[in-house]
């Protein structure tokens, strides 16, 4: 009922609905193409194991039998994949990258999990980079590659590691070409479209509102016109007037 009483207010002011929703229409067009196209490029890398393996032999002069490194995977790739993913996600890193916050160029470094408080199901650095031009797309993925192998360079330095034993970065894939993300500016011409909407409907209820209380007063403001008694009810209610009558 509810709706149809809508419906109804918004066909009696037509001349308020029309030009409002019309309105709104072109401000979600307006804010659609103002708000500026984002630009994406990913990365991805996975941890290895050099070939010789992760440790060194005990006695010197024997060597390790080569191992193939995408077949040496374990829990200590995953647990280093995560502990760099968290030092290129701080904000000292991203300041150092040269990114400031609400800036035009935004990246992100994740492991692949949907939590980014959970360990990551294998030994993979997702990087995603996005600006508003591609060229500065594609150059934030790069650099976070960059600083994500001399980090982990860095990382294995720092507890003395042999550098024969060092962990490397293996691009699986490269910094993708740009890709335009249109979600940003579709989301924003939707929610100015609803707000310019509902502003429609609150016009067009005040306007209707308005012209109800005029014509309440206006009626309530009209003289009331004089009441016409029959002669008749006022000789039968009284017998006095009957007899100055006759």
């Amino acid at each position: 009922m509810d709706f149809w009483l809508t419906v109804l207010v918004l066909f009696r002011r037509w001349y308020v609905s029309v030009p409002a929703f019309l309105l709104a229409l072109g401000v979600a067009a307006g804010v659609y193409s103002t708000v500026p196209t984002l630009w994406t490029s990913n990365a991805a890398m996975v941890l290895t194991t050099p070939r010789t393996g992760a440790s060194l032999p005990i006695h010197p002069g024997t060597t390790n039998a080569p191992v193939n490194p995408l077949l040496n995977f374990d829990r200590g790739l995953t647990m280093t994949a995560s502990i760099l993913t968290a030092r290129l996600t701080t904000a000292d890193t991203a300041a150092d990258l040269g990114i400031v916050p609400n800036g035009e160029v935004a990246y992100k470094v994740h492991n692949g999990s949907t939590n980014a408080e959970a360990l990551a199901s294998g030994p993979f650095v997702f990087v995603e980079g996005e600006a508003r031009t591609p060229e500065a797309a594609q150059d934030i993925v790069r650099r976070v590659v960059d600083r994500a192998k001399a980090e982990l360079v860095k990382s294995q330095q720092v507890v003395d590691a042999p550098p024969a034993t060092f962990m490397t970065l293996s691009q699986v894939v490269a910094p993708t070409p740009p890709e335009p993300e249109p979600g940003r500016k579709l989301r924003s011409a939707v929610v100015a479209l609803a707000l310019g909407a509902m502003a429609a409907l609150f016009a067009t209820y005040a306007v209707d509102s308005l012209a109800d209380m005029r014509r309440r007063r206006k009626e309530d403001a009209a003289p009331s016109p004089p009441v016409q008694v029959d002669e008749r009810v006022l000789i039968a209610a009284d017998p006095h007037v009957n007899g100055k009558q006759t």
